[in-house]
């Protein structure tokens, strides 16, 4: 009587294929995107604060702000102090990327230059500036207070009418500086409707102010930067 040893299972001789992407847990396929579509988020409502010598702060707010507006979420940024500079174009690739999102706005209301630095640029005006930021940015807040954010609201609405996730960036900045009251800014914090997403970026220096108050810190700490060895700003990485 013969024997057959050989119990090699079939899909063991198998060849695994060639395409890198083939052999991960996707296969290398992309997900099919899908429309998007007015929506409301199941559990929006919290304070995020990233602050801290490194970059990617305001990166990283923008990034939650486009996946928000993926899912159909009304979304949007108020800057501050972000009014340009000779290193930085007046058209920033965000402000571009931004209004190709449906459900994505943002609005720019910094002063020209930079707080504190021999550029020409007069601090007077850059408080005027923040001042009058500051004062949209409750605005903004009051607005989504009289919105249903349990609801879906108009991608093409305006954001004083209601939206899901307001981004104040570099309003931090503006607190360290002294042209916003750390105060004024933890009062809008505590006065913002349940279900609003408030994400406050900017600043070297650590908001204390924010301790208790925030439900998210991310300190984002720098380890080098090619800024320090006269690298000036680039286009598609810092602008």
């Amino acid at each position: 009587m013969t024997t057959n040893h050989d119990n090699t299972n079939a899909d063991e001789t198998e060849e695994e294929p060639n395409d890198p992407a083939a052999r991960t847990p996707g296969g290398g396929a992309a997900p099919e995107p899908q429309p998007i579509e007015p929506a409301a988020p199941a559990e929006f409502g919290l304070v995020q604060a990233f602050w801290g010598g490194g970059k990617g702060k305001t990166t990283a707010a923008m990034g939650m702000g486009f996946r928000a507006a993926g899912h159909g979420y009304r979304v949007h940024m108020l800057q501050f102090m972000k009014g340009g500079a000779d290193s930085v174009e007046g058209v920033r690739g965000e402000y571009n990327a931004i209004a190709a999102v449906p459900g994505f706005s943002y609005e720019n209301a910094g002063h020209y230059g930079w707080h504190g630095l021999l550029d020409g640029s007069a601090d007077d005006e850059h408080e005027a500036k923040a001042a009058a930021a500051f004062e949209r940015a409750e605005a903004l807040v009051a607005g989504a207070g009289e919105a249903d954010l349990t609801e879906p609201l108009p991608l093409d609405g305006d954001p004083e009418a209601g939206v899901h996730m307001l981004i104040l960036d570099e309003l931090l900045y503006a607190a360290d500086r002294g042209l916003v009251d750390p105060e004024d800014v933890v009062a809008l914090a505590e006065s913002k409707p349940e279900n609003l997403e408030l994400v406050l970026t900017g600043s070297h220096a650590e908001p204390e102010y924010l301790d208790g108050v925030a439900d998210l810190i991310s300190n984002v700490r720098k380890v080098a930067h090619p800024f320090d060895d006269g690298q000036r700003a680039r286009r598609g990485t810092e602008y």
